[in-house]
């Protein structure tokens, strides 16, 4: 029969995209693995590929559109000897019967009814459960409830090898079983301030423009109103001075200048920190719901501004990364953090992130965590400052950094230990090089 194809969940968070291309048109033939179209996320713009083979018979959601709920079917494909008119009758949800029909028919139509494959199978909560047709055929064939199986294909869609894995026996007693727990009620919302009726209301007589909230920033609302909502940050402040790391970067930039190679101050500064992280091994470390989660080698986040928003691009082991490396690939996420082309893994994970608005002439700010990682560091602009040495005043490069804490993973000395780290190769920065 007729399968849906469903948009799916390509990040943790994504709720909704935009169908931004389709790559294939009606009567395309495809195969598992073909690209099927571009997604757009909460955060990049993604390729999703066919689970099934078959041919693409209706295309239910055109390009371009947005808002389009994770699970929604966008696209019907059709097995071989199947054309459009059978379409009609797949999508549709079954009519339930009535109670008296139910209980005359029951047994009888158990015993002689054979199906092909059950067309949309119910698990034990009766939700509808997603399977390829190959898996709904031989899972008919071995007498295996579907309802017992957990798929391993997209959003938990069931495939062949899922069927060919389970036990028939386990799979109906499993599902015999299954306890039907009602499901929870939903949590009541936290009050988000006034109604957006009422500040309209407020500013009716004066001239405004409305700016609809993409994806990405919905999601950056959501995050950091937990963030702050949930996490007990605290805040520790210290300065470096950066007048010797001035002085390296300017030599080193010289001695790779035939190379193409620039490094910046915020590629000693992710440095400084990945080291600082290895240093103070109990602070490289995440909120993890109920413990506490250490990590071995320093990821480290990064914020990237673009338009409507930021990404955090992770760079992974980067206590073992040289400053050159670390430089390239900054650049390299940077670049297409700024075009929407970061896969998940790229932006996700990391204990530690680093924001510096120094650039934009900014001396000191609070970030706010980046849930759930354990600290972020706020970097502004060094800054000619007169500072006492040896009793005489004397002018130097300083850089004021802020590092918001999460209380439940870092206790305040332990932060001061880290921030105390991230100074020393700051301050000291042939030391990185060892």
């Amino acid at each position: 029969m007729p399968t849906e194809i469903l948009m799916p969940a390509l990040s943790p968070t994504m709720e909704e995209g935009t169908l931004a291309k389709w790559l294939v048109k009606e009567g395309d033939a495809v195969k598992s693995g073909d690209i099927l179209a571009e997604i757009e996320t909460d955060k990049a713009t993604m390729e999703f590929e066919a689970v099934d083979e078959g041919t693409v018979g209706k295309i239910l959601v055109a390009e371009g559109t947005a808002g389009v709920k994770v699970n929604t079917p966008i696209a019907v494909l059709l097995e071989e000897g199947e054309s459009a008119d059978d379409i009609g009758a797949a999508p549709a949800p079954k009519a339930e019967a009535k109670p008296e029909a139910a209980k005359a028919e029951a047994a009888p139509a158990a015993a002689t009814t054979a199906a092909p494959a059950p067309a949309a199978p119910k698990s034990a909560e009766g939700g509808r459960i997603f399977a390829s047709p190959l898996a709904r055929r031989l899972a008919a064939e071995k007498g295996i409830d579907l309802a017992a199986i957990r798929g391993s294909g997209p959003h938990g869609r069931i495939v062949k090898a899922d069927v060919e894995g389970a036990k028939p026996g386990a799979a109906k007693s499993a599902a015999a079983e299954a306890p039907k727990a009602a499901a929870p009620a939903p949590a009541a919302a936290a009050p988000a301030g006034p109604a957006a009726e009422t500040i309209l209301k407020i500013y009716a007589d004066r001239e405004t423009e409305e700016v609809a909230l993409d994806g990405m920033r919905r999601t950056i609302a959501a995050r950091l109103s937990e963030a702050k909502q949930t996490i007990p940050h605290f805040y520790l402040r210290r300065s470096a001075k950066l007048d010797e790391l001035m002085k390296f970067r300017a030599m080193l930039n010289k001695q790779l200048e035939s190379r193409g190679v620039k490094l910046s101050v915020n590629d000693f500064i992710i440095k400084a920190c990945a080291l600082a992280l290895q240093e103070v091994p109990d602070a490289n470390a995440v909120w993890a719901g109920d413990r506490i989660l250490k990590l071995k080698p320093s990821d480290v986040a990064v914020a990237v501004a673009v338009e409507g928003g930021l990404f955090t691009p992770v760079l992974k082991d980067a206590q073992q990364k040289t400053l050159s490396a670390l430089s390239a690939e900054m650049k390299d996420l940077a670049n297409r953090a700024k075009t929407k082309k970061l896969a998940p893994h790229e932006y996700q994970g990391g204990s530690f992130a680093i924001s510096n608005l120094g650039m934009f002439g900014i001396e000191n700010f609070d970030a706010v965590i980046n849930p759930p990682h354990g600290a972020i560091l706020a970097v502004g602009a060094g800054i000619q400052t007169p500072v006492v040495e040896n009793g005489e005043v004397v002018i130097r490069n300083v850089m004021s950094m802020t590092l918001s804490v999460d209380h439940r993973v870092i206790d305040g000395a332990l932060g001061a230990q880290l921030l105390e780290a991230i100074v020393k190769h700051l301050e000291n920065p042939m030391g990185m090089l060892a």
